[in-house]
């Protein structure tokens, strides 16, 4: 059996712990140095994740904004963009979304046996749809990426999807950003929810890194044995990139 993805698990949030606003307009947490960080772990990355609440509610296009990110992934034999994934139990995605319009990417929705001949007649020909029995698993989500050749998997939201993540013990690295300011609204979407998570005051996680970046605090945690291993790869990945860029 193929190993699962190199899952991380990439969220803004304010110091209260929301995502978001509990109404529109949409809440920018992150500053701009912190989305050109994210766009460099995006580009480093083989597809993104992301739930269906969050392509209805953000409307994002999940796509590698650098020119010069995209055109060292083409280089390589890579899309200019990661794929784009998302999860529904419902169905309710609209084709005219920028998960399914921005971009050449291949598009992957994950759904219940019992959605997808619905969900396949909503997004045509816009997107592979993947069905995974009665009920969507985040385990079975994830072996199948891996059949399908993903080895470096980025999540991105939302809360219901963070939690789904966190709970099943799937995460490998955790970035969480946070903003200086609170929300204070308990209407508001949290970074996640209920549930019974790995990590506990007995079982505390690893914290790898802490940086500033502008008024922001990056907080990156190692959340499982992999992750020593992957930093290690990714710090000879970059050092080689500067070099080579060195002596062009």
């Amino acid at each position: 059996m193929t190993d699962n993805p190199y899952v991380t698990l990439s969220s803004a949030t304010s110091l209260d712990g929301y995502l978001d606003r509990a109404d529109p307009p949409r809440l920018t947490l992150s500053n701009d140095e912190d989305f050109d960080r994210v766009d460099e772990v995006r580009a480093r990355n083989d597809a993104i994740l992301v739930g269906a609440r969050t392509v209805r509610r953000d409307n994002p296009r999940l796509l590698v904004r650098s020119f010069a990110r995209r055109a060292r992934r083409q280089v390589a034999g890579m899309t200019s963009s990661p794929w784009k994934v998302t999860v529904t139990a419902s169905g309710e995605l609209n084709p005219n979304s920028a998960f399914f319009t921005a971009g050449d990417t291949p598009k992957l929705v994950y759904c219940p046996t019992s959605e997808a001949a619905r969900i396949r007649r909503r997004v045509g020909h816009t997107a592979v749809v993947v069905e995974l029995g009665k009920d969507v698993a985040m385990t079975d989500l994830v072996a199948d990426l891996a059949d399908r050749g993903i080895r470096q998997l980025l999540v991105e939201g939302g809360g219901t999807v963070h939690t789904q993540f966190l709970a099943a013990n799937l995460v490998d690295e955790l970035h969480l950003a946070v903003a200086p300011f609170f929300v204070g609204d308990q209407r508001a979407p949290r970074f996640v929810g209920d549930a019974r998570f790995p990590w506990t005051s007995d079982r505390r996680a690893t914290l790898a890194d802490v940086r500033q970046i502008g008024d922001m605090v990056l907080l990156r945690y190692a959340l499982s044995d992999r992750f020593a291993r992957h930093d290690a790869e990714d710090h000879y990945r970059l050092a080689t990139k500067s070099l080579a860029m060195g002596m062009s």
